[in-house]
């Protein structure tokens, strides 16, 4: 993967791939996303967590560090999915967050052009991610880029109990 050093006015904005030195701010970057969707009791994924999944023998997710001058200031951490209708892979951005202090230096979009770029460079028929309903700002930030809603479609999940429950029906 590519460095993407980009000059903006009076700061520098560097995108580049984490290495398993970033671990640990990756958590934190995790927990300060968990923390403004209001969702901090869910994120328990430890160092160790992200070191065997995205640094292992078989790495589940990649992960993209901005730099605001030199200083960590957000993440995009990304996988690969595949559409059956278009008989290609997908590039699936689970998180994009921009730490507050550089919220409007460009680092948002620099992210999601470098993720463009590693979509076309690898062949992906689709760039997608999910938004939380009331995260208006974020909702515009990507209307801004072009995306479109989805708004015919749901997500649906299974987790926990659940989760469990039908992996255990039907057993042969």
């Amino acid at each position: 993967m590519e460095r993407y050093p980009v000059r903006m006015t009076d700061v520098l904005i560097t995108i580049r791939p984490a290495t398993i030195d970033d671990v640990p701010l990756i958590r934190q970057l995790i927990a300060e996303l968990a923390d403004y969707e209001k969702l901090a009791h869910a994120a328990v994924a430890t160092d160790d967590d992200l070191r065997a999944q995205l640094f292992g023998a078989h790495p589940a997710a990649e992960v993209l560090i901005g730099e605001v001058d030199g200083e960590p200031a957000g993440f995009a951490l990304f996988f690969h999915n595949f559409s059956t209708f278009l008989g290609k892979r997908g590039l699936y951005l689970e998180d994009l967050y921009v730490r507050p202090a550089f919220r409007g230096a460009g680092l948002g979009r620099h992210l999601m052009a470098a993720l463009a770029r590693i979509a076309v460079q690898r062949d992906c028929g689709r760039f997608e991610w999910s938004v939380l309903d009331w995260n208006q700002p974020a909702i515009d930030f990507y209307r801004r880029l072009g995306a479109t809603g989805m708004d015919e479609w749901t997500v649906q999940r299974l987790e926990g109990a659940a989760l469990h429950a039908l992996a255990a029906r039907d057993e042969l």
